[in-house]
């Protein structure tokens, strides 16, 4: 069990350094202390990474993921959190490149992102 839980903390600080590097430009996002299945001064558990603006990330590392249940547990603790970020799954198997790595959201979600894209490049 520990070498999965490593292997989860890992893909969280991989994560984390990928948006840096790739969105951010900066070192604004970080593994949040005790993700990985802990808790911190909370009941329900919180967002795997912190200092990502407006998505609540919920980060999982295995090789056959019921994505359904992964995306219920990050709304659920999102909703526990009361939280205005949007649940979003990312996740990826062993060997796979980080930047390969598969997202989940609601479809509602989707849209207010893919809106927001539309209305900045002037096509909507």
């Amino acid at each position: 069990m520990a070498r999965q839980k490593n292997k989860g903390d890992n893909y969280e600080r991989e994560l984390a350094r990928w948006l840096n590097e790739n969105v951010y430009g900066d070192n604004r996002a970080e593994r949040a202390p005790l993700s990985g299945g802990g808790s911190v001064n909370m009941v329900a558990g919180g967002a795997d990474l912190l200092g990502t603006d407006h998505i609540f990330v919920e980060a999982k590392r295995v090789e056959r993921l019921p994505w359904r249940d992964a995306l219920a547990q990050a709304e659920r603790n999102a909703g526990h959190r009361r939280t205005e970020q949007t649940p979003l799954v990312i996740t990826r198997r062993n060997r796979e490149a980080t930047e390969d790595s598969v997202c989940f959201l609601r479809l509602k979600d989707f849209k207010k992102y893919y809106q927001s894209y539309l209305r900045e490049t002037g096509k909507l």
